[in-house]
C-alpha cells in the first residue's frame, strides 16, 4: 500500500465490495465493512480525488448487440520512437478497446471488438494497416471468453481479520 499512502485497509475493503458490484448502494457497503454510509461516501470522494476510482462502467454482452468478434492484435512498430504517434492514430479507431505498450515481440498489443470477420478485415485493412509507423500486425481471434474479473483486493480471510480488528478497536474506545 505504500504506493498509495493515502489509503488504508477500510478503503481496500470498500473497493473490494464495489468491484463485485459497482451498483451496490453505499449503505449496503457500509453494513458489510461495519462503518456508516456517510463514511463510505467520504472515502469514495477521497479515492476519486486520489485518482484511484476513475468512474464506473457497465458490463454489457456485446454479442447480443451484434458484435461477435473479439480479436487481439500484436502490432510491430517500424521504430519504437513512433509509439506516441501510432498510439494517437490508433486511439481514433472506435473498434479498438484497449492499447498496451509491451515488451517482447510486439510494440503494442490491442483488443478489438467487431461485428463479424468481414468487419474485422475492414478495420485491419482500411484503418489499422494505414497508420504510419506500423510495420505489420498479427491477429488472434478469441473463440470464447471464460473469465473476466477484477483483481482480488482482499481474500475472505483478510476480511475476517479486518472485521475482528475493527471490533477490538471499538471495545477499546
Amino acid at each position: 500500500m505504500d504506493k498509495n499512502s493515502g489509503i488504508d485497509s477500510f478503503d481496500l475493503q470498500i473497493l473490494a465490495e464495489l468491484l463485485q458490484n459497482a451498483k451496490t448502494p453505499y449503505t449496503e457497503v457500509a453494513e458489510k465493512v461495519n462503518v456508516s454510509g456517510g463514511t463510505i461516501h467520504v472515502r469514495m470522494k477521497k479515492l476519486e480525488r486520489l485518482g484511484i476510482v476513475q468512474g464506473a462502467s457497465l458490463n454489457i454482452d456485446f454479442s447480443k448487440l451484434g458484435y461477435d468478434i473479439t480479436a487481439f492484435l500484436g502490432i510491430y512498430l517500424e521504430k519504437s520512437s513512433l509509439y506516441e504517434e501510432v498510439l494517437k492514430e490508433l486511439s481514433k479507431i472506435p473498434e479498438i478497446l484497449n492499447l498496451h505498450y509491451t515488451t517482447g515481440a510486439y510494440g503494442i498489443f490491442a483488443r478489438l471488438l467487431c461485428r463479424d470477420t468481414k468487419h474485422l478485415r475492414n478495420v485491419l485493412h482500411d484503418k489499422i494497416q494505414k497508420v504510419k509507423g506500423i510495420a505489420r500486425t498479427e491477429t488472434f481471434i478469441s473463440l470464447e471468453e471464460r473469465l473476466d474479473r477484477a483483481p482480488v483486493l482482499f481474500t475472505e480471510e483478510d476480511r475476517e481479520k479486518q472485521f475482528m480488528l475493527a471490533e477490538e478497536e471499538e471495545v477499546q474506545d
